[in-house]
């Protein structure tokens, strides 16, 4: 073999091996189990307790139907995130839950709370759940925009900082169709099952349901 054949194989050889541990090293972490008995904490304001439909129409609820896992509704119509911050270390003590949906600040976007306040809090609540093992996906709010509604942008900073799975476009899209909310800042009961179709597609993304 040649000089040059030999150098050409060998850098083949060094592309194909960099090709390999990139391949390897960026591989995705395989979904963690969602047992039966796992509990999950659905907690928030209006939007989690389900304001504008039925009892038993909230995305807590369609969603516990979804999967069949016990997801308890934590919400409270018309709580600041400072209220929720405070409210939320005895849910989790007394539940004990595998898993933390947080969709918290719709009324501090509302009532014009300062953005370092709403992510002081949200931070804060994420940290709690985290420094007792328990996972946190977040539920993006939106504001209301030059265009329309977008997710504030505190969500997603939250989401990148500690690597949380985020929902960013459900709300958005709920509040900007008449058809699924029952008035300007919350869903009707088509709208907490879209809500619920959502969040189990962030849930199976990230977890194996086990039957």
């Amino acid at each position: 073999m040649s000089r040059i054949n030999a150098l050409f194989l060998f850098v083949l050889l060094l592309l194909a091996t960099a090709v390999g541990l990139k391949h390897f090293t960026s591989s995705e972490t395989p979904p963690k189990a969602l047992p039966k008995e796992a509990v999950i904490l659905s907690f928030g304001d209006s939007l989690t307790y389900g304001t504008g439909a039925a009892p038993g129409e909230s995305y807590p609820a369609r969603l516990e139907q979804r999967i069949g896992r016990t997801v308890i509704n934590a919400g409270a119509p018309g709580e600041l995130s400072a209220e929720g911050l405070a409210r939320l270390a005895p849910f989790l003590e007394r539940h004990q839950p595998a898993l933390l949906i947080l969709c918290h600040g719709g009324n501090d976007i509302l009532r014009k709370k300062t953005d370092e306040e709403l992510r002081s809090n949200l931070d804060a609540m994420v940290r709690l759940a985290r420094g007792q093992n328990i996972d946190v996906i977040l539920i993006a709010v939106p504001q209301f925009s030059l265009i329309g509604l977008d997710p504030h942008p505190v969500y997603e900073e939250i989401a990148e900082t500690y690597g949380l799975p985020i929902e960013t476009d459900i709300l958005p899209d709920l509040l900007g169709d008449n058809r699924t909310k029952s008035d300007r800042i919350h869903p009707n009961a088509a709208g907490y099952e879209k809500m619920a179709e959502a969040v189990e597609k962030v849930l199976r993304k990230e977890y194996t349901l086990e039957e």
